[in-house]
């Protein structure tokens, strides 16, 4: 008798228990959701509290993660909470990638219509037509940064933003051999070349984020995103206004449709912040970096959050202080700062001719404004 009064008890208490009205129980599997032909997983978070017609965004995680660890991790689901919009988490299996990356560099995953590329966008439409049809939004980390680089050009008309996250612009790769390349050096291509990879039909706003210190995907990636997506827009690559966040510099283009976030000394990962501020978010883990909250930053960018809080950047709209930068031209070219063709070596921004690209040549290069580079051997700044 004691026990089942015991069990009655704690029925009644938790019967009294309310939950929270602006958190969801947690990450959902959905088994439905189209025809699926890139054979991934789809999970979603749903908040308590959200509008008639909720945004949708769309959150890819890296190689070796899965669905729950970007969940988990990332930050989004705060944010979901507070601002009221779905995230949809899509997972990819060992039976397509056996590192679990999503497979960005083949053709049959990444063309409109086909694959992967079509899985992501039907998990969009199912959660579209469940939640009003708000706006939808895409991001991702490395291999799930390069897959949102493909579903905005595959599919620009269904996103209203991105954000890519140490990825690689659309279209660099065919095969396994030239996404490694992509990763490391890189691949310098003119914004008009980036730009033919992406579909008409659409411009969404792109933010870009890098770690200046990663090795697994060089930072001349970021550059060239930015290439790729001013072409898009039809903006300069010269950036219109900068401005600053705790430890990352950031480059505005045009009238804000492309931003980039250069996180100093930042390896291979995910900008996060743990913290109960309004703008710190996620916990530092394997490719969670522990630097500032790129989640938030992204909501505010794409315009997710509405009137709440957000910390003033210091803006200065005239050409910022020049960096000097010394190095070999194979540091350069890693760095993002030159880029290689034929063997030899070119300032990126100036076009300058630095000679042979190896570890031999060295020059200093004056970096003003940002991403826009000159040979300064004599002297710099």
């Amino acid at each position: 008798m004691r026990r089942i009064l015991l069990a009655v008890a704690a029925l009644v208490a938790a019967a009294f228990v309310i939950p929270s009205p602006a958190a969801a129980a947690g990450l959902t599997a959905v088994t439905s959701f189209g025809s699926n032909p890139g054979n991934l997983g789809m999970y979603e978070y749903v908040p308590a509290s959200r509008p008639a017609a909720a945004p949708v965004v769309v959150a890819m995680h890296g190689c070796t993660q899965t669905a729950d660890n970007y969940y988990a991790n990332s930050g989004w689901p705060k944010y979901a909470d507070a601002y009221g919009f779905v995230v949809v988490f899509p997972e990819q299996r060992t039976g397509n990638n056996s590192n679990r990356c999503f497979n960005w560099f083949q053709p049959g995953d990444t063309t409109r219509g086909q694959g992967e590329a079509l899985s992501v966008k039907q998990m969009v439409d199912s959660a579209r037509s469940r939640y009003g049809g708000g706006p939808a939004y895409v991001t991702g980390l490395s291999g799930g940064g390069a897959m949102t680089a493909v579903m905005l050009a595959a599919y620009p008309e269904v996103f209203a933003g991105g954000s890519v996250v140490a990825g690689i612009p659309a279209g660099c790769a065919t095969d396994v051999s030239s996404a490694f390349n992509c990763m490391n050096p890189g691949v310098d291509r003119t914004p008009a070349q980036w730009a033919s990879a992406v579909q008409s039909g659409g411009r969404p706003r792109v933010a870009i984020w890098h770690g200046t210190s990663d090795t697994t995907v060089v930072p001349r990636n970021a550059t060239e995103l930015r290439d790729q997506w001013t072409a898009v827009h039809g903006i300069s690559t010269t950036p219109t206004s900068t401005s600053s966040l705790p430890g990352t510099s950031v480059e505005t283009y045009g009238t804000d449709q492309v931003k980039v976030f250069r996180v100093q000394g930042m390896g291979h990962g995910t900008p996060v912040d743990p913290g109960g501020a309004t703008e710190q978010c996620g916990n530092a883990a394997a490719y969670f970096l522990d630097t500032i909250c790129s989640s938030y930053h992204t909501a505010r960018f794409w315009g997710l959050a509405g009137s709440g809080p957000i910390p003033t950047p210091t803006a200065t709209a005239t050409a910022p202080t020049a960096t000097c930068h010394f190095g070999s031209n194979y540091q350069h070219v890693q760095a993002g700062r030159a880029r290689t063709t034929s063997g030899l070596t070119y300032a990126v921004g100036s076009g300058q001719a630095m000679g042979l690209y190896n570890t031999f040549t060295t020059h200093t290069l004056r970096q003003s404004p940002p991403g826009y580079y000159t040979v300064a051997d004599s002297g710099c700044p």
